[in-house]
């Protein structure tokens, strides 16, 4: 919810934060929540990474990246199961919330549900844009993509900055969201870098050319809601209408 900061009033910001009755520092790649588990909670990710999966058999697939300030697992709050893991990666803080408090939120706070459900709406988005460029591009295109909406988000939310960005994510992890091999992955990497536009050493993105990446990547970042022909801008301020005493 951090890119949404702007748009909540102070006593929204305060009331967000005192939802979160619990936090927990994690360490390493392990599953949070299992496909299946019953949840009475949604979970915030204050700082870190963390991934949605789905599992088949022995293969996995990266269906979903997060990034520090989502509110991860709203569909939760709905579904009560999840059709997929969320699996944390690296180090990471994360926030709960309980189901009873968050309903308590949307019967009584408009605004605030209608950010709630900007943010679940807005991993919708992502799916889409992954499944259209996964169909348009290339591979090295397709990596282009992705480390270019990872650079995106995390500046939308004060993280990264023009140079590049640190991630707990392997050659890996890549291969996997781009759906392709590590050899694939390798080589990929090898033209960004030999073609000036990025490179990527030890989870370290570091951006060469900004301008190359998105070119490659056919980056449009009207998709994440945040500037272009989508872009939202004011549109989620609060309006009279939806001004209720904070209790």
């Amino acid at each position: 919810m951090s890119r949404l900061r702007h748009a909540m009033t102070v006593g929204e910001q305060d009331l967000l934060e005192s939802l979160i009755y619990k936090t927990q520092t994690l360490q390493g790649e392990h599953i949070l929540i299992e496909r299946g588990d019953f949840c009475d909670f949604s979970t915030m990710l204050i700082e870190g990474y963390m991934l949605r999966t789905i599992r088949d058999g022995d293969d996995e697939q990266i269906v979903g990246l997060q990034v520090p300030g989502d509110f991860v697992d709203m569909h939760a709050f709905a579904l009560k199961r999840l059709d997929h893991d969320l699996v944390v990666i690296g180090e990471a803080n994360v926030g709960y919330v309980r189901h009873e408090d968050l309903k308590r939120v949307l019967q009584d706070q408009p605004h605030l549900a209608r950010l709630f459900w900007f943010s679940t709406l807005l991993d919708a988005s992502i799916h889409r844009e992954w499944i259209m460029k996964s169909n348009q591009l290339r591979a090295a295109g397709r990596v282009a993509h992705l480390l270019t909406e990872i650079w995106y988000r995390l500046r939308m939310v004060g993280l990264g900055n023009s140079k590049g960005f640190d991630t707990p994510l392997t050659q890996i992890h890549l291969a996997n969201i781009c759906g392709m091999s590590t050899i694939h992955m390798s080589r990929s990497l090898r033209d960004l870098r030999e073609g000036g536009a990025a490179e990527f050493n030890r989870g370290r993105i570091t951006i060469l050319d900004g301008d190359k990446l998105i070119a490659l990547g056919k980056f449009d970042p009207a998709y994440l809601y945040g500037e272009g022909g989508l872009e939202v801008g004011d549109a989620l301020n609060i309006d009279a209408s939806e001004s209720l005493p904070l209790s």
